[in-house]
């Protein structure tokens, strides 16, 4: 059987590189420190690398409790320090007295300084405070030109781990039938919207499936999905309970609460 036959066709070229990182390790005998990688690509590097020998993994993205984290392949005589992670956190300081910022507009002038995604981990927030986790190579970079978010000037302190924002995890389950495990089918039923409204937000990029656009309608689901449409918030599929006896499919789906 093919490695590849436990992906998605779309995540074979994350596989290849994954498998690339642990040759790294087996055949040059050091470590390998990747970019900040999404929930669903920190599985795959966990699958494909296991309890294996000669290679060991963690990962860490400034607190326990963050979605997106760099993960370090290693081989067995290292004992990693969260130091060799590599990580920067930092507080927006702005006046929050007078202005108003939010995630989008903090993740959009990360963007537009030139950053790209996967050299930031999670944009923390509580109440009025924001904080954003960092790859240190290009903490500097950052720490100059970021100046403004919206119409708020902004500056940037760093943070020691203890005074990062904690993130704790925590679902409200609704379970849910469908007739299919299609895309536009579960978000439909997940946010009480009609397909018809769903399809072409679909089509036109506003759903992501494990944190990548997925623009087809037709998209096959399966257990452990985490399912994002833009204005209605975020949903994991935590169990697939089997079918109904008119053939459909009982869920029970996850969304923060």
């Amino acid at each position: 059987m093919s490695i590849y036959e436990h992906f998605r066709k779309e995540e074979h070229s994350f596989v290849d590189q994954v498998l690339d990182w642990k040759s790294i390790v087996e055949e040059e005998y050091r470590w390998k420190l990747t970019d900040f990688l999404d929930p669903r690509q920190q599985k795959i590097v966990q699958q494909l690398i296991g309890n294996h020998d000669d290679v060991n993994v963690q990962f860490w993205g400034g607190q326990d409790g963050v979605e997106r984290k760099r993960a370090l392949l290693y081989p067995d005589y290292m004992s990693p320090e969260k130091e060799d992670f590599q990580v920067a956190a930092f507080e927006l300081r702005y006046p929050s007295k007078f202005v108003s910022i939010d995630h989008p507009q903090i993740l959009g002038s990360l963007m537009s300084i030139g950053m790209k995604r996967d050299k930031f981990g999670d944009i923390l927030s509580s109440d009025d405070r924001f904080q954003m986790v960092l790859s240190q190579e290009v903490a500097d970079y950052v720490l100059v030109n970021f100046q403004s978010v919206g119409k708020a000037k902004v500056e940037l302190k760093a943070l020691s781990e203890e005074n990062v924002i904690k993130q704790v995890k925590n679902l409200e389950e609704t379970f849910v039938t469908v007739s299919s495990m299609r895309l536009d089918t579960v978000i439909s039923e997940a946010f009480h919207l009609s397909r018809s409204k769903v399809k072409p937000a679909i089509v036109n990029g506003s759903v992501k499936v494990n944190w990548k656009l997925v623009d087809d309608p037709s998209f096959s689901l399966t257990q452990g999905d985490v399912l994002s449409m833009r204005g209605h918030g975020r949903c994991e599929i935590i169990e697939m309970e089997g079918k109904t006896k008119k053939d459909k499919q009982r869920l029970v789906l996850g969304f923060p609460k």
